[in-house]
C-alpha cells in the first residue's frame, strides 16, 4: 500500500494497527492438520530464503523478523496463527484436492498479508505488532517499505511456482486471482485512510472498506484452494462466498471487541478504537442514531476517561446488539455457502469449526 504522511482525525494517539485475525482461542483442529502448519512454515521459509544471499542478509533478517522467526520474542506468538494459508489448504483438502499442491499458493497469500501489515504499520504509525517493535520502528521507515516491497514480490514468485505442481492454466488463473485481490486490498486501504478525515459517513460506507481490507484475502484463500482442487466453477463460487462472508463476519466481530472486548483475554486495549477515532461498525451505527454518542463524537478527540461512559452510551443505543446480530447473520451466510460447496471429510469439518472460532472469540 502507498505510504504517505497523514493527519489524524479525532485522534490523540496513533490509529489502531490492522488486526491479524488474532487472538483466537487455541486451534482445536485435528492433530493431523498440524502437518499443514508445519508444511506452510517450511514453504514460506523456502520462498524467503531466496533473499538470503551475500549482501542481502539484513533485508532477509527484516522479513524473518516480521514473520516471527528472528529477533527478541521470536516464536509462535510473533508468527501469528497463519490462518489464511491454513484456510487455503483446508479448502483444497475439503474439495477433495491434494493439499500439498496448494502450498505455493498458501505461501503467497501469507506473504501478501504480511507485506500489507508492514506497510499498514507505517501508515498507521503503529509502534508494535504482536507485542514486538514493528519493522519500521526497529529498522526505519525507508527500509521497512523496501522489506514490504520485497515480500510482495516474493509472494508473486511463490504463486508462479505453482506451475511445478498444477497445470499452466490453473497457475495463470491463480496468479490473476491474487493480483485482483491485491488491487482490492489497496482499494480497501485507500478508503480506510480517506475515511479518517470525513464526517459524513454512513453505515453503507463501511462495507466496501472492510470487503477490501479484510474479506478480499480470505475470499481469495478459499477460491484458490478450490481452484487448485479442480472443482467446478459453481462450487468454487460457493467457496469464495464462504471466505468473503467469513471475512466480513470476522471484521464485524473484531470491531465489537475493539470497544467491548476483555483486554486480558484479547491482548488488545478495548479503549483504542474509541480513542483513535476509528470509523468502526459500532461507531458508524452510533453516529447514525444522532444521540449523545454522536453529539460527543462530533466535538473532537475522546479522552481515556470518557471511554467507559461512551461505550455504555453506544451499547444503550443498540450499537453492540446491532454489531452482534450483523456478525451472526454474516456467519450464517458463510456457513450456508460452505454447505452449498459440499466440503468433505475432516477438512470440511475443520472449515466449519474455524468459522465458529472466528465469531465466538472472547468479548
Amino acid at each position: 500500500m502507498l505510504v504517505a504522511a497523514k493527519t489524524f482525525h479525532n485522534c490523540a494517539k496513533p490509529r489502531c494497527q490492522k488486526r491479524d485475525l488474532t487472538p483466537l482461542p487455541p486451534m482445536t483442529i485435528p492433530t493431523y492438520h498440524q502437518q499443514y502448519l508445519q508444511a506452510i512454515e517450511e514453504e514460506i521459509h523456502r520462498v524467503v530464503e531466496r533473499l538470503n544471499g551475500p549482501g542481502y542478509q539484513e533485508l532477509h533478517y527484516m522479513m524473518a523478523y516480521h514473520l516471527g522467526w528472528e529477533g527478541e520474542g521470536a516464536g509462535s506468538a510473533a508468527r501469528g496463527k497463519r490462518i489464511r494459508p491454513l484456510l487455503l489448504l483446508l479448502t483444497c483438502a475439503a474439495a477433495r484436492g491434494e493439499w500439498r499442491r496448494a502450498l505455493p499458493a498458501a505461501a503467497a497469500v501469507e506473504l501478501v498479508h504480511n507485506f500489507s501489515l508492514i506497510h499498514d504499520d507505517i501508515q498507521d504509525n503503529s509502534p508494535l505488532r504482536r507485542g514486538r517493535p514493528t519493522v519500521w520502528n526497529k529498522f526505519g521507515t525507508a527500509q521497512a517499505i523496501n522489506a514490504g516491497d520485497a515480500m510482495f514480490t516474493l509472494a508473486h514468485l511463490a504463486m508462479l511456482a505453482s506451475s511445478e505442481r498444477v497445470s499452466p492454466s490453473v497457475t495463470l488463473q491463480a496468479i490473476s486471482i491474487l493480483q485482483e485481490t491485491c488491487l482490492q486490498l489497496t482499494q480497501g486501504q485507500y478508503l480506510d485512510l480517506a475515511y479518517e478525515s470525513r464526517g459524513d459517513l454512513n453505515l453503507d460506507a463501511y462495507w466496501p472498506m472492510v470487503k477490501g481490507k479484510t474479506a478480499a484475502l480470505l475470499a481469495a484463500c478459499t477460491e484458490l484452494g478450490s481452484l487448485i482442487a479442480g472443482v467446478s466453477e459453481t462450487i468454487r463460487t460457493h467457496y469464495r462466498q464462504f471466505g468473503e462472508s467469513l471475512g466480513l463476519a470476522f471484521q464485524a466481530q473484531d470491531d465489537l471487541l475493539g470497544i467491548w472486548g476483555d483486554d486480558a483475554l484479547t491482548g488488545k486495549s478495548s479503549e483504542s478504537d474509541l480513542l483513535s477515532g476509528k470509523k468502526s461498525l459500532p461507531v458508524l451505527f452510533g453516529l447514525s442514531q444522532d444521540g449523545p454518542f454522536a453529539e460527543r463524537w462530533s466535538q473532537g478527540p475522546i479522552t481515556a476517561g470518557e471511554v467507559p461512559k461512551l461505550a455504555a452510551e453506544l451499547q444503550a443505543n443498540g450499537g453492540r446488539a446491532y454489531v452482534t446480530e450483523t456478525a451472526e447473520n454474516l456467519t450464517i451466510q458463510a456457513l450456508k455457502s460452505l454447505q452449498y460447496a459440499q466440503p468433505q471429510g475432516e477438512a470440511g469439518q475443520a472449515l466449519e469449526q474455524l468459522a465458529h472460532q472466528l465469531l465466538n472469540r472472547v468479548g
